[in-house]
């Protein structure tokens, strides 16, 4: 009998998935399994948030595989060790497994599959996450896109794969024999403390349930997703970006998704909900375009003049990141999306920005801080999108507004949290306080805090930060750095 490995990574599903396709139609034995080496991805390997859902989602794509008449095996340790010692026990000459778009795993893959090569395996590889073709996608002079726009015209130029997504097998073959597998819990994936176990209420990990969650989307919110994408006190969003990251569900479902239950035009580039979700998509194929060409970005800012930035450091910087990851800056909107990321492991986008441009821009901390943060607590935590997310909001990436944008997080309340829904949910103590003084209570009269039982200092914070001065000196800063140029690291 043929013997063929499947390795599943982050494509966490039956559906859609080429590798899996392909193993099938060329043995009659297969054997799916999941290596747990986080080291390999480092310096960002998975944080805790992160480890939690791969917990469940394993836990949910095991499942999935008995019902077929399989199972999944659990590793631990080198990659390429485990496949070789597979593929020796059970004579197989295949192995197949669905790329990923960093390039360190590229280049991990491709050591893998040259030394196993050497032994006689070959290794399969498919595209099987990306909507685009990053290698492929250049400027007519060669080199890459470092602005979204163009790269967003040549991605629709290029098109998207018209092939409707393959369904799930019916069956799956068995191992050629039952094969050692260690147990999900003793990679020790759950977090240590406690402060997960609110992600149950939130969340539900899975394919099946990226594929409920996708219809509920396209049924009841991507019509609305033009205004809803920007308003954090409504349920317009799609959540799917934890099972995207996951490949629970790939890219390719949604869009041919939304092609199929909304018209042919619901995917084209105009400004309607299908079509700005589309472009939203395709902003997270630019992230990873950008982390393939520019390994870097991960840690050095896009914008070489940045290494030079004066950001602050010391006792000072870590009392006020301390502050901001608690959700105690005493600006309320900020607070509000740091205890929603704290008790959900998740933020709207909008809030995303928010919370990062206070503390690059009115605080002057390194993005660097923010990223790691977001990494350890974000369940979607993505390494090219924190990272271009991040760089994005401190200035220092690519596609940078032509000025150095500042948001003012109380005019950002108040347009897109308008009736202070989001901010009373997450900061139950300010929900008494008036529409009018929400969201800056501070300038709220003492017999208003008095009626609304608030005492800053005490019973919420005052603000860590004025907004208008540290905007000046932000503003100050940008001026410093703003002309330079650095010999030999400009970007080309």
């Amino acid at each position: 009998m043929t013997a063929a490995i499947l390795w599943f990574r982050r494509d966490l599903r039956l559906t859609d998935n080429p590798a899996l396709q392909a193993a099938l139609a060329h043995a009659t034995k297969l054997i799916p399994v999941y290596i747990h080496a986080p080291d390999e991805e480092a310096p960002w390997s998975p944080g805790a948030a992160s480890n939690w859902w791969l917990h469940q989602s394993l836990t949910e794509l095991d499942k999935s595989l008995r019902k077929l008449g399989s199972y999944l095996v659990i590793a631990h340790g080198k990659s390429q060790a485990v496949l070789a010692k597979l593929a020796i026990d059970h004579a197989s000459t295949d192995i197949f497994f669905n790329k990923l778009p960093e390039a360190i795993c590229q280049q991990r893959d491709n050591h893998v599959s040259k030394h196993l090569s050497k032994a006689g395996i070959t290794c399969h590889s498919f595209n099987a996450g990306q909507l685009t073709d990053g290698q492929q996608l250049q400027r007519l002079d060669g080199g890459c896109y470092r602005v979204f726009t163009p790269f967003w015209r040549a991605a629709l130029k290029q098109g998207f794969s018209s092939t409707p997504p393959s369904p799930a097998p019916k069956v799956i073959p068995p191992p050629p024999r039952l094969i050692k597998s260690i147990s999900l819990e003793k990679l020790g994936l759950l977090p240590s403390l406690d402060w997960h176990k609110g992600f149950k209420v939130h969340w539900s990990p899975g394919e099946q349930s990226a594929l409920k969650q996708v219809r509920r989307f396209f049924d009841k919110s991507v019509n609305a997703y033009v205004e809803g994408r920007n308003r954090p006190d409504h349920e317009e969003t799609s959540r799917l970006s934890p099972h995207l990251h996951f490949g629970e569900i790939s890219a390719q479902q949604i869009v041919r998704g939304m092609q199929s239950r909304l018209g042919s035009d619901s995917t084209s580039p105009v400004d309607n909900g299908p079509g700005q979700y589309l472009r939203q998509l395709v902003w997270r194929e630019f992230a990873h375009y950008l982390l393939l060409h520019y390994p870097d970005t991960d840690q050095q800012p896009f914008d070489p003049r940045f290494q030079n930035y004066p950001w602050l450091r010391g006792k000072r910087a870590k009392i006020l990141l301390n502050r901001w990851q608690q959700g105690e800056t005493g600006i309320p909107i900020v607070d509000a999306g740091m205890r929603e990321l704290w008790q959900t492991g998740w933020m709207h986008n909008r809030v995303r920005m928010i919370v990062a441009s206070l503390l690059t821009k009115n605080l002057g901390i390194h993005w660097l801080e923010g990223a790691k943060w977001f990494w350890d607590t974000l369940v979607d935590a993505d390494c090219a999108n924190n990272s271009m997310g991040w760089q994005w909001c401190a200035g220092s990436g690519a596609d940078a507004a032509p000025y150095f944008r500042i948001f003012n997080p109380v005019r950002q309340a108040e347009r897109f949290d308008p009736n202070g829904d989001y901010v009373r949910r997450w900061i139950p103590e300010l929900s008494l306080l008036p529409n009018k003084h929400l969201n800056r209570p501070w300038e709220s009269p003492s017999s208003e805090l008095l009626k609304a039982g608030l005492k800053l200092g005490k019973t919420y914070p005052k603000p860590i930060v004025d907004l208008q001065t540290s905007r000046k000196e932000a503003l100050q800063r940008w001026e410093r750095v703003k002309n330079l140029t650095t010999i030999g690291i400009a970007r080309k």
